[in-house]
């Protein structure tokens, strides 16, 4: 008899997003003539940039010849795109890194929920709540968060970013957290961290021998030259984390799909014996085994980032994302609500009015404008009373959003 893996049963209904979707659809169907405008799911929707496009073409026609064909690639990816990313994401900061200290993905997605694997079922984990979901489902999947209670898992420290601390998670008490998440600039709040703060985080995971998993899918947004945009940024980080990346976001990547992992040689875990075992070769052994590397078109795509005009053009989208943030703030604030965010990272983080719950203002939103938000309780307990928009709409989806919005809260 087969059996299931029963901490796969424990997983809270769908995936958030997949709920958001079946809402939008049950919407759809009873008002087929409805524009519905989705400012909730964070795709985006500007086409990939001309040198993007022209190197994939190139690539295309590489593998048309038997001279420039490829198979199988390497699973931690091509040096050229390898050392790209330590030349123009970590030399400029001050980073040093070595090629191989970088794993090409298909995406930051399938690398944070993956990494869990490496770790013992019971560490203790800590996360920054609100949370991006896949955090959580990940650790749940293989039995480490415990069980579920009153909307929290009983085996997670939960460390509350609100409006109530200024966004400022404070550090664990009581029991050392042996992980911690932490995703900045943040997803859903759209709130960053200073050097300062980020400084203390480093700090405890070496006092405490903790691992630090450090999520900067969103740093091209980061508009602050004083706000870090990689952990390594801070002294000892080396020895405490491992850092993900994405190009989804920063060079329109979601359909593409390409990002990589940093794993330092420097960064290790313990048996209970007391032995240090390297994160990298135990990465590296993992990927070697479940991973087939990321298509070579993918990764020239984004090597074509890095070039003068590739780099240019992304800019250009980011700018054009970050206009539609700042858009979002000035007429949502001046509409009466409460907003965070959207000045460092292309999310707006909103509490809902008069303490309505995060479903309840989704719905009414749908219903009384056909707008689409994300209800903030989806990203853990302490999003209830929020919801999340996106800046990655159009200029024009966005501004009709907005106006929606804007006659319908008066």
């Amino acid at each position: 008899m087969a059996l299931v893996n029963i901490h796969f049963l424990n997983l809270q209904s769908n995936y958030l997003f997949a709920d958001i979707a079946k809402k939008v659809n049950a919407f759809k169907v009873m008002h087929p003539k409805a524009d519905v405008i989705s400012l909730g799911i964070g795709d985006v929707t500007q086409p990939l940039c001309p040198a993007v496009i022209e190197a994939m073409h190139k690539a295309v026609d590489e593998m048309a010849t038997a001279k420039g064909f490829r198979g199988y690639g390497p699973e931690q990816g091509y040096d050229f795109l390898r050392e790209a990313i330590v030349k123009n994401d970590f030399l400029p900061r001050g980073v040093r890194l070595s090629t191989d200290e970088i794993f090409i993905n298909d995406g930051a997605k399938s690398d944070t929920g993956n990494f869990q694997e490496l770790l013992h079922w019971d560490n203790f984990i800590g996360v920054t709540d609100p949370i991006y979901p896949v955090y959580i489902d990940s650790n749940v999947m293989i039995g480490r968060c415990g069980t579920y209670r009153d909307g929290h898992w009983t085996n997670v420290r939960y460390m509350p970013t609100t409006a109530e601390n200024g966004f400022i998670p404070e550090l664990p008490k009581g029991r050392p957290v042996d992980v911690i998440y932490l995703c900045y600039p943040n997803n859903p709040t759209g709130t960053v961290i200073t050097k300062q703060e980020l400084r203390r985080w480093v700090n405890y995971a070496l006092k405490n021998d903790a691992l630090i998993l450090f999520d900067a899918a969103y740093q091209a947004y980061i508009q602050d030259p004083d706000i870090p945009h990689s952990i390594y940024e801070i002294r000892g980080a080396r020895k405490c984390a491992v850092e993900f990346r994405s190009f989804s976001k920063t060079a329109g990547f979601t359909g593409v799909r390409c990002g990589y992992t940093v794993v330092p040689h420097e960064v290790s875990v313990a048996t209970f014996e007391g032995e240090r075992i390297p994160l990298h070769q135990l990465w590296l052994r993992r990927q070697t085994t479940k991973f087939n590397g990321t298509s070579y078109i993918s990764q020239r795509a984004a090597e074509a980032i890095y070039s003068p005009e590739g780099r240019l053009q992304v800019q250009q989208t980011i700018d054009y994302y970050m206009q539609n943030a700042r858009r979002m703030l000035t007429v949502l604030r001046d509409s009466g609500f409460e907003c965070y965010g959207g000045e460092n990272a292309p999310y707006i983080w909103m509490r809902t009015p008069n303490g309505m719950g995060s479903w309840q203002f989704f719905e009414a939103l749908l219903y009384g404008t056909q707008v689409v938000c994300t209800p903030g309780v989806g990203f853990g307990p302490s999003g209830e009373g929020y919801v999340r928009f996106t800046a990655f709409s159009s200029h024009e989806k966005t501004e009709e959003a907005l106006n929606r919005i804007e006659a319908w809260s008066k």
